[in-house]
């Protein structure tokens, strides 16, 4: 995704244009914050709510980082599925992002986004997994809101072990 030097492509005359974008970019941002919250909260419905029924994760980027090889998870239920299952009751998470980039064009969507992800063994909060991620998503306008179609997470770095909470 190409960076630009400011944030609203509106001119800033046009005070409806300016609004429509800020609202689509507030939506953007949000369903991202509905897929670590949902996370978080082990809140089925609304970690579901951050994807498109065909939304593809990958996450093999970082967790090429420590050896992991999982597979690209294909489909919203796929996704909230095997997420939910390897972490509720056995896996705490804490979710932060930061720095989110937003490119629109018409429908569609990209951003990058800097996400710190603490994870900790329920039986064992001593056994951790801190992670600083690069995020790039591509994302689609339905209704009113924006779901997440393609989500790829790299590792910046990490500290812990993450062996021991992803393939636990």
């Amino acid at each position: 995704m190409s960076t630009t030097h400011q944030a609203l492509s509106a001119p800033s005359t046009d005070i409806a244009a300016v609004a429509a974008e800020l609202r689509d970019r507030a939506e953007i941002a949000d369903a991202l914050y509905r897929f670590g919250l949902g996370q978080d909260t082990k809140d089925r419905d609304l970690f579901a709510s951050a994807f498109t029924a065909d939304a593809e994760l990958d996450f093999r980027p970082a967790a090429s980082r420590w050896g992991g090889a999982p597979p690209v998870m294909a489909g919203r239920d796929t996704i909230v599925t095997t997420i939910l299952a390897m972490f509720t009751g056995r896996v705490d998470t804490t979710h932060q992002v930061t720095n989110p980039r937003i490119a629109i064009d018409g429908d569609t969507a990209r951003m990058t986004a800097l996400v710190e992800a603490q994870h900790l063994l329920v039986a064992d909060p001593g056994v951790h997994a801190l992670l600083k991620n690069p995020y790039d998503l591509e994302l689609q306008r339905e209704g009113d809101r924006w779901l997440i179609r393609r989500m790829r997470i790299d590792n910046a770095w990490y500290t812990g072990d993450p062996t021991a909470i992803f393939e636990g």
